[in-house]
């Protein structure tokens, strides 16, 4: 997706996305990945999404990327703290006590930039993406968090109905990505009640990555 997509999208508040309420499948799941109290949670095109509230809540530090720097600026004035800014070669990072939130291209991030990373909590990006970038944002991540264990969060239904974002993630392309270096578990396979925004019938799924030994 182009950025202009994402900034318009924040900027006219067409957010149908975010979600008031903590999203079932992080509470019901997340302990699956079996991270101590103070690890540091990856949170790849957060928004300003309730969930962080969460982890924070649970003791975990979070790390998020976010392109629309507005929404970063909304997500701290929710959180009712007022952050550190600073200007880096990955762009602007936003700092408070457990948490600091990168904006920008999420591709310009680096091992280096974002430190050890303990789990990752993907609930809206990889869905966010088409298929054609996909590949490129899967390896992107295994490698700047160095294979850190996952909690991702997918779709499935039939796009010729409705075309994304979220798109359609099946089985099969978790198991492209990710089967060569994680066990896979999917924990959940649950009906959207209502459909997806109402448009279609949709399944959600949620999936616990761990390393391979």
């Amino acid at each position: 997706m182009e950025a202009t997509f994402w900034h318009n999208k924040w900027e006219t508040n067409e957010i149908g996305f975010h979600e008031k309420e903590y999203n079932p499948g992080l509470t019901r799941h997340f302990s699956g990945l079996d991270l101590p109290s103070g690890s540091r949670v990856f949170v790849p095109l957060c928004g300003k999404t309730r969930d962080i509230h969460w982890l924070l809540k649970e003791g975990f530090k979070v790390v998020g990327a976010e392109l629309s720097e507005l929404a970063v600026k909304q997500l701290f004035e929710e959180l009712q703290t007022q952050p550190a800014v600073e200007d880096t070669a990955s762009g602007k990072i936003y700092t408070a006590p457990g948490i600091q939130v990168f904006t920008g291209d999420i591709f310009q991030l680096t091992g280096n930039s974002i430190g050890r990373i303990d789990g990752i909590y993907d609930r809206a990006a990889l869905v966010a993406l088409p298929d054609s970038m996909r590949k490129k944002y899967t390896e992107h991540l295994r490698a700047i968090t160095d294979t850190a264990p996952q909690l991702v969060i997918t779709f499935t239904y039939d796009q010729a109905h409705m075309d994304g974002p979220p798109f359609s993630v099946p089985a099969a392309e978790i198991e492209t990505f990710y089967a060569p270096f994680y066990q896979l578990k999917q924990v959940q396979d649950s009906e959207v009640k209502g459909g997806l925004k109402g448009q279609c019938e949709a399944r959600i799924n949620v999936w616990q990555l761990i390393e391979k030994a």
